[in-house]
């Protein structure tokens, strides 16, 4: 890859960093594996940047990438090996908001990967159905369908959750 073109790879990817980061770990709810898929990412979209960078939708692909890049380590079990006995231990704030974040983080994780993926895409990225659909290769039906079933799926793990805050809203 010439230097002009890697210099403009690392000023993509510079700004685009942050939102690549929050996508990421809306998808898995851990820092260090949504540091993983962005570093993945990183690399795939670095080996075919000449191509990549003609692309109308550049964004759209490199979200696209990662979002497959999620699914993908979802299939191959690997995130399932634990290296320690037990996590470290997670400091808690007195802020609701941020209890409500957490019950609706872990009812996320236990929402099947297309699902969330679609959910995250949807709610938390605001992106319509025909985006989400181009996004994880689907088609517009398959996403509302996916909305669908992780909404109910969300209902059913949040029944019982007693969420501090509910007349704020949506916690994001």
């Amino acid at each position: 890859m010439p230097d002009a073109s890697e210099q403009e790879f690392v000023e993509y990817f510079s700004a685009r960093l942050p939102m690549l980061q929050r996508l990421a770990y809306s998808l898995c709810g851990d820092g260090d594996e949504a540091d993983d898929l962005v570093q993945e990412a990183a690399t795939r979209l670095f080996q075919r940047w000449s191509r990549a960078s003609r692309a109308d939708h550049i964004d759209a692909y490199v979200r696209a990438v990662v979002v497959r890049l999620f699914l993908d380590s979802r299939r191959k079990g690997w995130w399932r090996i634990r290296l320690f006995a037990a996590p470290p231990d997670a400091r808690h704030a007195e802020d609701g908001g941020v209890e409500d974040r957490t019950v609706l983080r872990a009812a996320l994780a236990q929402v099947p990967p297309r699902q969330r993926a679609v959910l995250v895409l949807r709610f938390l990225h605001d992106l319509p159905v025909d985006e989400v659909a181009r996004t994880m290769g689907c088609s517009a039906g398959t996403v509302k369908s996916q909305t669908a079933h992780g909404l109910a799926a969300m209902r059913r793990l949040l029944d019982g959750a007693d969420l501090v805050e509910t007349t704020k809203g949506a916690a994001r």
